[in-house]
């Protein structure tokens, strides 16, 4: 019987709740660990605190300041070109006039992955999860038991996260999943993927084979991350099939995909392998054939300058939290860690930079003419592989542990290193470790772009 009169919500008093600061506060600090350098997840978290204290009016007044703070910046200004660089990605070239205007792809109805390791596992996942039936091959029973074993473990993980939403992973099915030791296992495959470790002799061992028993259109794809595509395409009768699908650890959760052609692929070999990309909902990038293509050539100088700052007197956690706090998701000797630091290790060894290989009376610190620095050798030769030994860079509750704490051993290692090459340790400031790390890495991006391994910036960015 009261009379239907207008209720605003925004005219009610906003209710007092309690310990609302101390949530407050805490909500703050879990935002900013999860959003670091990132301006707009810390502002919205502002604006929601300024919706829970002040007046309605007050509070849609803030938010507008906020939003407008913003809309001039500078990260919003990246992140629009970011999203558009995403796209352009899409539309590749090549130097000998192939594009994707004209290359039309080939449907990938099964594909085969070779070798069970840490990549290849995050491949098979993958394709499981794209809905794309699978052989997995490895070399002989008990690595295979043990790559069966991971890969289940992996699937029921992201069958837990998918569950309620899309449809099941039906990885039980051996009509999807396959695992064998038997090369003939891949007659009838469209694609496959080669994932073992790098090392060119066994490459070209496993592409030679390749190539004489897949049918003959099959794409025969390897998950290098730095060894020349050509070289390895000379080991079999079918060269124009041969690319380079180089996926990034852990694959079944990195988006990017780095295609690269060598001298002989086929348009059509690219344009697959980019719906490849798209149907592993990642986004693939098309570049040349160098050492380390695009992305690792990148990455190696601004790996190298975090090292020599450790020369000079810095630690690891020290350049970790600098480039995390601009806003890297993962600082340098984290990500070392994680993608184990044996793979580049090896590809050391095969350049000749360190090893038996090296002649003697070369000096400790350089190699080839230029700065060398031999820390990430000396853990390696001491077995810390990073997170998988539960030893690299930093320490681990375990083998292959995630939590990583700064290690004694290794700041003790540090200063036995300096002292033996006679460098007087100095501090080093924040800004330095920026600037030597990302300037180095900007500077390899302009020599790609100069040499035409890529074929704008956007597919560098």
């Amino acid at each position: 019987g009261q009379p239907l009169g207008p209720r605003r919500l925004s005219l009610q008093p906003v209710p007092k709740l309690p310990d609302a600061e101390a949530f407050l506060s805490e909500a703050r600090v879990r935002v900013r660990r999860r959003a670091r350098g990132c301006l707009a997840p810390e502002l919205c978290f502002q604006a929601v605190r300024a919706a829970a204290q002040l007046p309605f009016a007050d509070g849609v007044r803030r938010e507008r300041e906020l939003f407008q703070v913003l809309l001039s910046s500078g990260q919003a200004r990246a992140l629009q070109y970011g999203f558009f660089a995403e796209r352009a990605a899409r539309r590749w070239t090549t130097p000998g006039g192939a594009s994707w205007s004209s290359a039309a792809a080939q449907p990938v109805r099964c594909a085969a992955v070779i070798g069970l390791g840490t990549m290849g596992r995050g491949i098979v996942t993958s394709l499981v999860k794209a809905n794309i039936p699978v052989v997995a091959l490895e070399q002989d029973l008990e690595h295979l038991n043990t790559g069966r074993k991971a890969v289940m473990l992996l699937l029921e993980h992201e069958a837990m996260k998918m569950e309620g939403g899309a449809q099941p992973l039906d990885f039980h099915n051996p009509a999807r999943l396959q695992f064998t030791v038997d090369f003939d296992s891949l007659r009838d495959v469209d694609l496959v993927i080669e994932a073992v470790f790098e090392n060119m002799a066994l490459k070209k061992e496993i592409f030679h084979k390749l190539s004489r028993i897949c049918k003959p259109g099959a794409l025969l794809c390897t998950n290098t991350s730095a060894l020349n595509i050509d070289e390895i395409a000379s080991a079999t009768s079918r060269p124009q099939q041969v690319i380079g699908t180089h996926f990034f650890s852990p694959a079944h959760v990195m988006r990017l995909l780095e295609i690269i052609y060598g001298r002989h692929t086929s348009p059509t070999v690219i344009a697959t392998a980019m719906q490849l990309a798209k149907a592993l909902k990642k986004v693939g990038v098309v570049v040349g054939n160098c050492f380390g293509f695009v992305g690792n050539r990148m990455m190696f100088p601004y790996v190298q300058q975090a090292v020599f700052l450790l020369e000079e007197g810095s630690r690891p956690e020290a350049v970790d939290q600098v480039l995390e706090d601009f806003g890297f998701k993962i600082g340098p000797f984290r990500m070392s860690d994680l993608a184990g630091l044996d793979v580049g290790w090896r590809s050391r060894q095969g350049q000749g930079l360190t090893g038996p290989s090296v002649p003697a009376r070369t000096p400790a610190r350089q190699r080839h003419g230029q700065r060398y620095s031999p820390l990430p050798d000396l853990l390696c030769e001491s077995g810390r592989f990073g997170q998988k030994t539960g030893k690299g860079w930093y320490q681990y509750e375990k083998a292959g542990g995630r939590t990583a704490t700064p290690d004694p051993w290794l700041h003790n290692l540090l200063a036995q290193y300096r002292d033996t090459h006679g460098i007087e340790p100095r501090s080093i400031d924040q800004e330095e470790i920026l600037e030597r790390c990302l300037f180095s890495l900007i500077n390899e991006g302009f020599a790609i772009l100069d040499e035409g391994i890529a074929s704008g910036p956007e597919h560098l960015d």
